[in-house]
């Protein structure tokens, strides 16, 4: 099983500018939303702050349809979720027989399904 001493190589590995935040939790500061990774037992777990749930005020059930169409069309592997009122994108992986191309694949397949849809989600953030 993998340990975050394999993780932190991973990171160093794809040059990522990231900083250990805490017990097994990193964050990558790259482009975009942070990206927080952490040990969960015998999962990494990834996971993105899309929004806030609060700025949408309006069309509040066309954005969650939407999410789930998303959750059911264009993610593989992570799913959108709420989480204490942030709309989040989350993944995860066995450390069991975690590489680093599978570590390198999720990071990347994240990264590109934000910078694609959060267009569409941002339809649905209230202007300030």
């Amino acid at each position: 099983m993998k340990t975050s001493d394999d993780i932190e190589s991973y990171l160093i590995e794809m040059d990522s500018n990231y900083n250990l935040v805490g017990q097994n939790i990193w964050v990558i500061k790259d482009t975009g939303p942070d990206l927080v990774i952490s040990i969960a037992g015998p999962v990494l777990v990834f996971r993105v702050k899309v929004m806030d749930e609060a700025q949408v005020k309006e069309n509040r059930e066309s954005l969650f349809r939407t999410l789930l169409e998303l959750n059911a069309t264009e993610m593989l592997h992570g799913s959108y979720g709420i989480e204490e009122g942030a709309i989040v994108m989350t993944s995860a992986l066995e450390l069991e027989n975690l590489d680093f191309n599978e570590f390198q694949a999720s990071i990347e397949d994240m990264s590109l399904a934000v910078t694609k849809h959060y267009p569409i989600l941002s339809r649905y953030v209230e202007a300030a």
